[in-house]
């Protein structure tokens, strides 16, 4: 298939690990897995959510598609290039096509500069027009997020904007150089209630106007629904289930999904206490991941002798809607 065509996939990550060193006693070392083979991929302008809680490995997942951290195994393909192992000097084109929005829009912006310096900046390293040439595009970038006047927002410095707009300049920052391709990173985690769903509202629009790719990381499955075609759900650096939002949403297969899905914050305080979500325990320390399943010491649905056996792979319980749990066999 053309690399081009719509329905082709940007972005491939082919049975990915990501490994960490990590103290062990007084002089000793130990590698831990933070993504442990995961297979993924977002086709062009399509929008794709990972979703988990914090340890699950899905930033780490992130970067790892971005070339930011460089996997241990596997292959990471963008635009039908295998950029697993390209050294630095030659992920340059990479890095235009490819832009981040980082979770905590109070430390991913420099203090120092203005916003002008800030969305100017990626077309400087890059080379990209002339100095009018540049000051059109970060004035269009500005109006893209709705920073308006933006001859005045241009001037200010962070100290002097809220939450929400310095995270729409860090939308702009990242939209500036026209990418193909986005990882944003918990994006609206940091921001004020009311900010929130206009940031989603927003990053969906300029998704559907520019025909962005986006990997969304998430822990609220709710804002998934909202903003993603396709959702993965991760568990201790591998994918326990995937598949189009809605029939996950709808019909979740694995315990943890349904655990995720419970823990939304219900409106009504009454409904809230009746659909709490069964998880005894805390997430294993990714450390040591326990035999078998890794979910099946927290599992309400474990099928004793055969969870704690094995891993389970992730099968194709419905057409495109995949699980790794031992209760929904392949069909």
């Amino acid at each position: 298939m053309d690399s081009r065509s719509p329905n082709a996939d940007l972005l491939r990550l082919e049975d990915v690990r990501v490994c960490f060193w990590v103290r062990k006693g007084v002089f000793g070392t130990q590698a831990v897995r933070a993504v442990d083979g995961v297979n993924l991929s977002v086709k062009r302008g399509e929008t794709v959510a990972v979703v988990g809680e914090s340890g699950s490995g899905k930033t780490t997942l992130g970067r790892a598609s971005l070339r930011l951290v460089r996997p241990a195994g596997g292959r990471v393909l963008f635009d039908g290039q295998d950029i697993t192992a390209l050294p630095e000097e030659e992920l340059r084109p990479l890095r235009r096509r490819a832009q981040a929005i980082f979770q905590d829009p109070f430390s991913s912006i420099d203090p120092f500069m203005t916003v002008y310096e800030s969305v100017e900046e990626p077309l400087i390293i890059h080379g990209i027009g002339s100095p009018a040439e540049r000051r059109e595009r970060v004035l269009q970038a500005l109006r893209d997020v709705r920073l308006i006047p933006p001859e005045e927002m241009s001037t200010r410095y962070p100290h002097l904007l809220s939450g929400g707009q310095r995270q729409r300049v860090g939308i702009a920052r990242a939209l500036v150089l026209q990418p193909d391709y986005i990882v944003a990173d918990e994006p609206v985690s940091m921001v004020d209630a009311s900010s929130r769903a206009e940031l989603l509202y927003l990053l969906r629009e300029l998704q559907e106007r520019f025909g962005i790719a986006f990997l969304y990381i998430t822990h609220d499955i709710a804002t998934a629904r909202h903003f993603a075609r396709r959702v993965a759900v991760m568990y201790l650096g591998r994918i326990v289930e995937s598949g189009p939002t809605a029939a996950v949403v709808e019909n979740p297969l694995h315990p943890y999904t349904r655990a995720l899905i419970a823990a939304v914050p219900e409106p009504d305080p009454a409904n809230r206490l009746r659909q709490r979500p069964v998880l005894p325990g805390e997430p294993p320390s990714p450390v040591r991941v326990p035999p078998g399943c890794a979910f099946h010491p927290r599992c309400p649905d474990i099928i004793q002798g055969t969870c704690e056996a094995a891993r389970p792979s992730l099968v194709e319980a419905e057409p495109g809607h995949l699980v790794a749990c031992y209760r929904h066999p392949k069909k």
